[in-house]
């Protein structure tokens, strides 16, 4: 029994320690620190939101063509007698080069012919001439003796009244009379007929001038010569070949000017458009697009397939209706001088079929608010306030250009955007911004159009410092010696401050 009770002792002695030393433990027990945490203050780069001068831009694709082509056809038909020994394909000629000529020696014959038929006619109108001189002459003289003979029947007449002759005299003058008469009226009617045979030979002499002509025309389209500087295109025709009327021999495209039919998207056009002052309609320029004026908007041609190609242009029309397949308009443009300064590998001539890109630009009329397209998030833009805290404030773009937006309404002058991508981007958290002038000037610049072909470049390096700036803050956080409580309990902070009780 001494020995149970023993046992019960020792272990009741060991629960009573056991229960004293877990209470003084809950007593003098420590609570963990809950020390706060800094807050990551991000970097981001700012800009001033203000006007700028802006270039509006259009952009389209064509080929292109010259703008004067010859087909050479043969209107007469004949032997090739002589061709230029550079009427080959892909040739440059002068102006005024003789490229090919037809046999020439029938036309010349029917020239020949032709003049001397208007020489006979010639002649044979002024022996006519001359008849009508001659008989006016002697229509006045035989006129003359009718009225003598007139007067002497007369006389004869009384005579034979009184008994004084006989009556075979007065038929005797009687039939003087007549015949004199006769001659009168015969020299009248070949008066009146003189007109008819002059007319006559007037009709002749028309027709023979028209195959005169006809004969000098089928001799000049016996020859071929450039009517301005030129590159051939397919040649058809050889030395000794019998050509046919109406038979293609070549060719050739003018290369002074090259045109391209540019198709630009209606929104982008009447855009570009909108940017020019339309003169009152009147009578006689009803089209819209006769009534502005093209030659303040500049273009340029560059191609496609190559780089460093350019060429300056003019926008000389815009084509009647759109195009059906793509449903753009169709603007022309001309490229004056195509062929000068080539170079084969970093300019080459601006030739057929070359498809290409056309850049129009015009001046708006007022300046416009102009930020980074990377700066606008689905219809927001990220702005400092004057607690240098970050505001979520929705825009109107009134429309994109490139990596540029052009804000209509939800940003004044003088308001501080972000340029940066921040992730995330909690309204109300602090930031520290830091004003990029650079990116400004930038701004102003690709405002303009002038450094367009650096625009591309813009939100890939500021993707890059976006994210390089953010892993540079990820790797801080990773390198500060923070417990796990710590470090959530400053994201809970940082997340809340952007939901105000």
């Amino acid at each position: 029994m001494r020995i149970r009770w023993g046992r019960g002792l020792l272990v009741a002695l060991g629960l009573a320690i056991g229960i004293l030393l877990i209470v003084i433990f809950v007593i003098n027990r420590q609570t963990p620190s809950r020390g706060e945490a800094p807050l990551d203050t991000p970097t981001v780069r700012v800009i001033e939101a203000e006007l700028m001068p802006f270039a509006v831009e259009a952009r389209g694709y064509g080929t292109a063509r010259p703008a004067r082509r010859w087909d050479a056809i043969a209107n007469v038909p004949g032997r090739v007698v002589e061709r230029h020994p550079g009427l080959e394909s892909g040739t440059l000629l002068a102006k005024d080069s003789l490229l090919l000529e037809i046999d020439p020696s029938r036309y010349r014959l029917a020239e020949a012919e032709a003049k001397a038929e208007l020489a006979s006619l010639a002649a044979e109108k002024a022996q006519l001439e001359m008849e009508a001189e001659n008989t006016g002459r002697l229509l006045a003289l035989e006129r003359e003796r009718l009225r003598l003979a007139e007067q002497e029947l007369s006389r004869i007449r009384r005579l034979a009244n009184s008994g004084s002759v006989s009556h075979s005299r007065l038929d005797t003058e009687e039939r003087a009379a007549l015949s004199q008469r006769q001659t009168v009226q015969s020299l009248e009617n070949e008066l009146q007929l003189i007109p008819s045979r002059r007319q006559r030979l007037e009709a002749q002499s028309e027709q023979a001038s028209t195959r005169l002509a006809q004969a000098r025309q089928d001799l000049d389209d016996t020859r071929f010569v450039a009517p301005y500087d030129l590159r051939l295109g397919g040649v058809e025709a050889e030395l000794h070949q019998y050509i046919n009327a109406g038979q293609r021999l070549f060719s050739a495209d003018g290369i002074e000017a090259a045109e391209v039919v540019a198709q630009v998207p209606m929104d982008m056009l009447r855009r570009l458009l909108g940017t020019q002052i339309v003169r009152d309609a009147d009578d006689e320029t009803l089209d819209i697009a006769q009534r502005m004026d093209l030659s303040v908007i500049e273009a340029e041609v560059s191609l496609v397939a190559g780089k460093g190609a350019r060429w300056p242009a003019r926008v000389v029309r815009i084509a009647n209706g759109l195009d059906p397949a793509t449903r753009t308009a169709q603007v022309v443009v001309r490229v004056d001088e195509p062929y000068r300064h080539v170079a084969p590998l970093t300019h080459p001539p601006l030739v057929r079929d070359m498809y290409v890109q056309v850049r129009l630009t015009s001046r708006a009329p007022e300046p416009l608010m102009v930020v980074p397209a990377s700066a606008v998030h689905q219809g927001e833009i990220y702005r400092v306030d004057d607690e240098r805290r970050l505001v979520r404030q929705p825009v109107r773009i009134a429309f994109e250009q490139h990596d540029l937006s052009v804000i209509a309404e939800g940003l004044s002058i003088g308001e501080t955007v972000v340029v940066d991508d921040l992730m995330p981007a909690i309204s109300g958290m602090t930031i520290d911004p830091r004003r990029d002038d650079e990116l400004t000037r930038s701004l102003r610049r690709q405002a303009l159009g002038e450094v367009a072909e650096s625009l591309n470049k813009l939100p890939n390096e500021m993707k890059r410092e976006t994210h390089g700036a953010q892993k540079t803050r990820h790797n801080m956080g990773l390198g500060e010696s923070s417990s796990t409580a710590q470090r959530s309990d400053s994201f809970v902070q940082a997340f809340s401050q952007g939901f105000p009780k």
